[in-house]
């Protein structure tokens, strides 16, 4: 039994149709107010569905009744209900499912995690240190993927690149380049360290091919969309200002993310690709993809 908490987001819920695909067996944790139609969506695809909540360790005790392995990519940082915050969820509620887990006999751990060596620290990155600490001295077998920019997230709509009407907001001056990683291949990353004993405690760089600028992006999908995209950039001086400023844990951390993104992030990918090969999205793959919806 394999236990996904965060399931009912886009990469849990992802990892979940992987995993029944590949014929096991998924618990998928959800709570009281999760989205009636992701859960059905979870229930359709063959997951059982447990109701838990990461700030409730009474609730993760019974989510991990009888569970091998536990996947967590559960945040506070894009799906919130009360209550949640980085500090209740992304530190203290991770922290609950890993002693939660090894008290219940779980034997192998899989946390996703952001890259190393931010340049910026936040809460939510000393969160996801403290937790990766608390894996490796849990006695469970763990594996940290170490998640790149997912491109489905920052380069949409939602982050201001509106490619279906051709503006895109950049993040400092756009020309330092980033290892963009599709959030598909995270999950079929996680699902392949299911039981395989070379990735057993260790953490692995989860990233894209090749490493763009986000200009370099513009100019790529301005070639699949045969358009020009007006393009208006946030200066690196107004995100240090943020950050600087910031009067929350979220602001802090979005502005650190955006600070992130400025400052480049490019990964190699040559020592997850060999003990986990998998072919890798490109973002010529996602332009296509998103120029055939627009």
């Amino acid at each position: 039994m394999i236990l996904v908490a965060g399931a009912t987001g886009l990469l849990g819920s992802e990892i979940c149709g992987r995993l029944r695909a590949a014929g096991q067996t998924v618990r998928a944790m959800a709570r009281t107010g999760s989205a009636p139609d992701k859960v059905a969506a979870l229930r359709s695809m063959g997951a059982a569905t447990a109701i838990a909540d990461l700030k409730d360790p009474a609730s993760l005790a019974r989510a991990c009744d009888g569970v091998e392995t536990v996947v967590s990519t559960a945040s506070s940082t894009i799906s919130r209900q009360e209550g949640d915050s980085i500090e209740t969820v992304d530190r203290l509620g991770q922290l609950n499912l890993v002693e939660v887990a090894k008290h219940a006999g779980v034997t192998r751990f899989i946390y996703v995690s952001v890259p190393p060596r931010q340049p910026y620290e936040c809460p939510l990155f000393s969160a996801k240190q403290e937790v990766a600490a608390a894996l490796e001295g849990s006695g469970m077998e763990y594996t940290v993927l170490l998640a790149n920019f997912f491109m489905e997230v920052w380069l949409s709509p939602a982050l201001g690149f509106d490619y279906a009407n051709r503006r895109a907001t950049i993040y400092g001056d756009g020309k330092q380049p980033i290892s963009w990683v599709s959030y598909r291949d995270v999950a079929g990353f996680a699902v392949d360290a299911h039981g395989n004993p070379a990735v057993r405690n260790r953490a692995l760089l989860m990233a894209g091919p090749q490493a763009l600028s986000p200009l370099e992006v513009v100019r790529l999908f301005e070639q699949v969309t045969e358009s020009p995209f007006a393009v208006e950039h946030v200066p690196q001086a107004a995100l240090e200002k943020q950050y600087a400023e910031a009067m929350d844990p979220m602001g802090c951390t979005f502005a650190a993310l955006m600070l992130g993104y400025a400052h480049g992030c490019p990964m190699e990918m040559n020592e997850t690709l060999t003990l986990l090969p998998r072919r890798l999205t490109t973002v010529q793959d996602y332009a296509a993809a998103a120029g055939r919806n627009t």
